[in-house]
């Protein structure tokens, strides 16, 4: 931002404390100067509680009950600090950030589950398709309360997840609190070394491709394109349409979302983002190939899907490339840099938003879908089992959105579907209905009104080219 000043005829010295007062009297527009006495004098306040911070951690060190580690009281004061700004900016010591490089790449020991820090408690995102977690009943939703007994009250988002990870072979008690249920729930699980298959596919009844896509990691895009190519060959050039399945996917790497969403588009806008300097705005766009051939395209998400999947989903939606189904999705429209440390791990940073083309955010407000179709009947039971979002987490970002003077973005233009396709589609199970297994498809309803819409979409395209 820049300021109209009145220059001087002769160069004059920053002004301070009462030459300021004068100057001002005197009619002088000193707005330069004036912010250089600001910031010199923040600087001082600044120094004065870096003094604060020393002499706190010097009566810590001399006087506190028990003798302290001088490298750990240092590090719970930076996961202080950063915690303290969103739920998801953290420090990780060398060992939590080696484990996070192993992660992306799609292999690491532990539990499988993705969780954040909620009321004290570890609030798991979701569980990863095929792990220890997900075997065991782990579900989104759950809050950890204890870990072989003891409470997770006091401990850092990481020094909990440093606690469940361990050995393969070796077996950890996890005691949760769970909506709905009035018990605490126990349970016991073997660690594992976590290479969690982030593609799975399938073909339904021969004409369908099914495409689960379960984390994004550095082998999310590739795998996803392996998928398509067989599938194609399974169903002999005979697709009518793609699933392309997001829910309870917790997101991952930016750029494999970027990559994934390209493989479906031809043009245009995947997404941008936005930081705190405008000259740090990023944006990416598609490059010409669809690898589904402008077969028709349904994104199922609920509120497991979070960032990274979210960013597929609206930049589907946005450019009318595939129909959103399911329910809202979680709301985590931030984007979190890794910023290593020399020798010292590293600290991850919320430093953006991200916008889908049409502009919006959807940080703490979601992906809506363009179909709301619900995976359970809506009764007393379900509703208290309601997910929590990120709007729901302690000092979530805002949605700028939705500040005073925010522009709003253009409403996305009509699906375009043929008429009576979404007739086709029902909301909500029949009463009575099976309960959601994952282990048995037939049990997954929104998957079944994803199949129906793609047939009667698939059935009525040769009606609409005859009609022309």
């Amino acid at each position: 931002m820049t300021t109209a000043t009145t220059v001087a005829p002769k160069p004059r010295r920053v002004l301070r404390g009462a030459g300021i007062i004068a100057a001002f009297s005197a009619g002088l527009v000193v707005g330069p100067l004036v912010a250089a006495w600001a910031q010199d004098a923040g600087r001082a306040d600044t120094y004065r509680l870096l003094n604060l911070f020393g002499d706190v951690f010097e009566r810590v060190r001399a006087e506190y009950v028990e003798p302290v580690v001088d490298r750990d009281v240092i590090e719970n004061a930076i996961n202080g600090m950063l915690q303290g700004l969103d739920p998801h900016s953290s420090y990780m010591n060398p060992r939590s950030f080696r484990d996070m490089q192993v992660q992306t790449r799609g292999e690491f020991g532990g539990l499988g589950i993705e969780v954040t820090q909620e009321g004290g408690y570890v609030k798991v995102i979701s569980p990863i398709d095929d792990t220890p977690a997900a075997r065991a009943g782990v579900r989104p939703g759950d809050l950890i309360t204890h870990i072989n007994g003891n409470s997770v009250q006091g401990l850092s988002l990481q020094e909990a997840v440093e606690q469940m990870r361990g050995e393969r072979g070796s077996v950890i008690r996890l005691t949760i609190r769970r909506e709905a249920t009035p018990a605490p729930v126990e349970l016991s699980l073997t660690r594992d070394v976590i290479r969690p298959q982030v593609v799975r596919f399938r073909l339904e009844g021969g004409d369908i491709g099914y495409i689960r896509l379960a984390s994004f990691n550095e082998q999310t895009d590739a795998a996803m394109r392996r998928a398509m190519t067989d599938l194609r060959r399974q169903a002999g050039n005979n697709l009518k349409g793609i699933v392309l399945d997001l829910r309870n996917n917790p997101g991952g790497l930016l750029d494999q979302a970027v990559q994934v969403s390209d493989d479906f588009l031809e043009q245009g806008e995947i997404v941008s983002t936005r930081a705190r300097r405008p000259e740090d705005a990023q944006r990416w766009n598609a490059r010409p190939g669809d690898i589904a051939q402008g077969l028709p395209i349904v994104v199922l998400v609920n509120g497991g899907s979070a960032s990274a999947s979210e960013i597929v989903a609206g930049a589907l939606q946005d450019h009318r490339r595939a129909v959103v189904m399911g329910v809202k999705s979680f709301g985590k429209g931030s984007v979190q840099t890794v910023m290593p440390l020399p020798g010292q791990g590293a600290i991850r940073l919320t430093t953006a938003r991200y916008y889908t083309p049409s502009g919006r955010s959807i940080q703490a407000t979601g992906i809506e879908p363009d179909v709301e179709v619900l995976a359970a009947r809506p009764d007393a039971a379900n509703t208290a089992a309601q997910r929590d979002r990120e709007a729901d987490l302690r000092r979530s970002l805002r949605n700028d959105g939705q500040a005073a003077g925010a522009v709003t973005p253009p409403p996305l233009p009509p699906l375009n579907l043929p008429a009576g396709v979404l007739d086709r589609v029902q909301r909500m199970p029949a009463e009575g209905a099976a309960a959601f297994d994952p282990t048995k498809p037939e049990t997954d309803f929104q998957l079944q009104q994803a199949n129906a819409l793609l047939r009667a979409w698939a059935a009525a395209a040769p009606q609409r080219r005859a009609a022309r």
